[in-house]
C-alpha cells in the first residue's frame, strides 16, 4: 500500500531484499488517498477525506456511475508514483477488496498500468478446483466468489488486450482468514499445471496489528507458520510476478 503508516519501513526492507518482487496493491476503498482531496470528488468522501469504507458502498456507487474511471486511473497512477519514489520498481499491481475485478475498476488500472511501466497484474479469481479443495471457509464467503467469478471472462478479455501479463489464477483468496498448514497442503496439492498466485496474508499479532483497521488478526501467525513449512512439488517453482515474462503467461 502506497499511503499507510508502515509504508516507508516496508520499502527500507524491500530494498534490501533484491530477490524480492514488489507490486503496487492500489487502495480505493477503505483507506486514504494519494491525491488530494479535491481531486477525487467521486471517489472520496469530501468531508473525511477517507475513501468509501466499505466494498458494498463501492460497488453499489460504481455500477450506479457515480465513480469517475478518470478518477481512478489518476489515483492509481499517483500510489504507483508514491512505490517507486522508495527506489522500488512496481512487478506488478493488484487492488484492495480485489475490486479490478470489476470492468470499470480494471480498464483504469491497465491504461495506469501501461502508462507508468508495469508489466504485470493480479488475476483476482479462483478456480473451481480451489474452491473444492478450501473446505473450511465460510459458507458465505464461498457464495461471493462463486457469483464474483462472473467477470472473469471480460477479466481475460481485457487483460489480453491490454497486453499486460497474468497468471491462471489465484488461490487462497477464499481461505483468507482460515488458511492454515492443512488448507495449504490442500490447495497445493491439487494444483495444475499452470502458473498460480498464492494469495496469503502472513505477520505478527502485535500491538500495531492490534490496532489495525483490520479483522485478519492471530489468523496471520497461523498463515506464517503453514509458510514456513512450505510443501511444494519437487516439479513446482517458486516465481514472483517480475518472472512471469519468462513463462509467457497471458490470460487463459
Amino acid at each position: 500500500m502506497a499511503v499507510a503508516e508502515a509504508t516507508t519501513e516496508a520499502g527500507s526492507i524491500a530494498q534490501n531484499a533484491p530477490n524480492l518482487g514488489v507490486g503496487c496493491h492500489i487502495v480505493l476503498v477503505d483507506g486514504m488517498p494519494a491525491l488530494r482531496v479535491e481531486q477525487l470528488p467521486t471517489l472520496v468522501n469530501q468531508a473525511t477525506g477517507r475513501f468509501r469504507s466499505t466494498l458494498g458502498q463501492f460497488v453499489k456507487d460504481l455500477f450506479l456511475g457515480r465513480i469517475r474511471e478518470s478518477e481512478i486511473q489518476a489515483e492509481a497512477e499517483a500510489q504507483i508514483a508514491r512505490i517507486c519514489a522508495l527506489g522500488l520498481t512496481p512487478t506488478h499491481i493488484d487492488t484492495h477488496k480485489h475490486t479490478h475485478m470489476f470492468p470499470q475498476v480494471l480498464q483504469p488500472m491497465l491504461q495506469a498500468a501501461r502508462h507508468t511501466g508495469i508489466p504485470s497484474i493480479r488475476n483476482p479469481f479462483e478456480p473451481i478446483w480451489s474452491l473444492n479443495a478450501t473446505p473450511g471457509a465460510p459458507l458465505i464467503r464461498r457464495l461471493q466468489v462463486q457469483v464474483l467469478n462472473r467477470f472473469r471472462p471480460s477479466f481475460h478479455r481485457m487483460v489480453d488486450k491490454s497486453g499486460l501479463l497474468t497468471t491462471n489464477g489465484a488461490i487462497g483468496v477464499l481461505a483468507t482468514g482460515t488458511l492454515d498448514a492443512r488448507t495449504l497442503n490442500a490447495l497445493l496439492g491439487a494444483l495444475p499445471n499452470g502458473t498460480w498466485e498464492l494469495v496469503t496474508h502472513p505477520g505478527y499479532y502485535d500491538a500495531d496489528l492490534g490496532n489495525a483497521r483490520t479483522r485478519l488478526l492471530a489468523s496471520r501467525e497461523t498463515e506464517l507458520e503453514a509458510l514456513a513449512n512450505l510443501p511444494l512439488a519437487a516439479d513446482a517453482e517458486l516465481i514472483h510476478f517480475g518472472q512471469l515474462a519468462a513463462t509467457s503467461r497471458r490470460p487463459t
